[in-house]
């Protein structure tokens, strides 16, 4: 596959941005070699500037669920974009989205939009302390919540252990109080409330964990969190950035019936502009200034050009009938987005499990709707420990000879994957054809 183009791109790249990328997972220094650079999208498909076509499973990191460049999403931007791109003052769409984003999430009552997940993360943890007037947070090994510095942080030696800063520049007084739990582990969560009675603000979790590859809560678990939050008068915080009207329309609290108090949101509701947005019941929603005392700020915050693009986003998967990429036209059969997707993941997963089983090579394919990751163990991957024992020289091997079959898969083992609407069953049949050839070259 020529990458000319790309190469000289990213040797241009190295000397005005560190690293030649503007977020370091792109960089590929997880599997080795250089980045390519796109200029196009369309559908399941990316083209790079040297011409070649990828299948893409990456999908801008999540967002665009219903496929790159959908016709609805763009005609929304154009239009928002000739009325004038920012306004810094309130704008109808605001409205809309948070009452859409209110009815789709029945545990938000209220809702304020910001400009990345980050700080839609960093602006839950800070009202979650300033409404139960608590400093102590309680987050998950291999669960990521932005690059904020109290976020910032792995787990100590013991279940007990503060944490310690996982970035140079975050000093260790600031991840002081966040304490780092193995996720999926009952005994852990409970032992920490009972060393810190009434010092815990609040749990903060991805239900479903994308940021270690993708693992699935055990059963009981996300109950075992609400339960244990609600007696001890803390408060739960689901991260729903990525799983957020993905797993469901009313995200990963409908999928596994949970109710949190506060959630975390980005990614699809933004159809690929930078967005984000922290909403939950109102009693603690209005303890944000201007009513309350908890300060939360920001410029471009319900952005109209984000704010169009994300109803155009979320209003085709309300609209409960989509077009599969075979056939324009089924959406006037009622065909069900989430149908959809969920059928394209069980497509993937079934021929991914069978092309590794032939192959005799050890793989976890884990799935849950649209979101996968493949782990190259012969163990049960529930956490990040057990993610860390998939084989890593095997992935990049993997990733390469995918890449070059033109398949794209993003470039760390510790990363979900992503399915779109505009994944055609003939996509997958192809992925899956790539991957026995490459599987067997392990």
């Amino acid at each position: 596959m020529n990458r000319t183009e790309s190469d000289r791109l990213f040797a241009e790249a190295l000397k005005y941005i560190p690293g030649g990328v503007n977020s370091p997972v792109r960089a590929f220094r997880a599997v080795g070699g250089n980045p390519f650079f796109v200029n196009r999208a369309s559908g399941s498909k990316v083209w790079d500037v040297d011409g070649n076509e990828l299948i893409d499973y990456v999908l801008t990191w999540g967002p665009a669920i219903l496929g790159h460049a959908h016709p609805k999403i763009i005609a929304a931007v154009k239009a928002a974009a000739e009325l004038g791109t920012s306004f810094g003052i309130p704008n109808p769409l605001e409205v809309t989205m948070a009452k859409l984003i209110c009815e789709l999430v029945p545990s938000v009552q209220k809702v304020r939009m910001t400009s990345s997940g980050t700080e839609a993360c960093m602006s839950a943890i800070r009202l979650a302390r300033g409404f139960t007037r608590r400093d102590k947070i309680i987050k998950f090994d291999g669960c990521y919540h932005g690059h904020a510095d109290s976020l910032l942080v792995r787990a100590g030696s013991g279940a007990l252990t503060f944490g310690q800063p996982d970035s140079a520049g975050v000093p260790a007084a600031f991840t002081s109080h966040t304490i780092v739990m193995p996720y999926n582990d009952f005994e852990a969560v409970t032992a920490v409330f009972t060393a810190n009675k009434d010092q815990i603000a609040g749990i903060i979790v991805e239900p479903v964990p994308g940021n270690a590859g993708l693992y699935l809560p055990k059963p009981g678990y996300l109950e075992f969190l609400r339960e244990i939050t609600a007696a001890h008068g803390a408060l739960l915080i689901f991260d729903e950035v990525m799983t957020g009207f993905r797993l469901a329309r009313g995200g990963a609290q409908e999928r596994f019936h949970i109710t949190p108090d506060l959630s975390c949101f980005g990614k699809v509701i933004g159809g690929g502009l930078p967005v984000g947005a922290f909403g939950g019941r109102a009693e603690i929603m209005d303890y944000l200034a201007p009513l309350g005392p908890v300060y939360q700020a920001g410029t471009l915050s319900g952005n109209p050009l984000a704010m169009a693009a994300g109803l155009a986003n979320l209003q085709e998967l309300c609209s409960r009938a989509c077009e599969s990429a075979e056939n324009p036209r089924s959406h006037e059969r009622g065909y069900d987005v989430y149908e959809l997707l969920e059928a394209r993941g069980a497509q993937l997963a079934a021929g991914m499990r069978d092309a590794a089983k032939s192959a005799g090579v050890p793989m976890q394919f884990n799935q849950c709707g649209s979101m996968f990751c493949g782990y190259f163990t012969d163990q049960p991957v529930h956490n990040v420990a057990e993610a860390m024992r998939s084989d890593r020289e095997k992935f990049k091997k993997f990733f390469h000879g995918m890449l070059a079959a033109g398949v794209y898969l993003a470039p760390s083992q510790f990363e979900a994957g992503f399915l779109s609407t505009a994944h055609t069953a003939a996509d997958i049949e192809k992925t899956v054809s790539a991957a026995a050839k490459v599987l067997r070259t392990l």
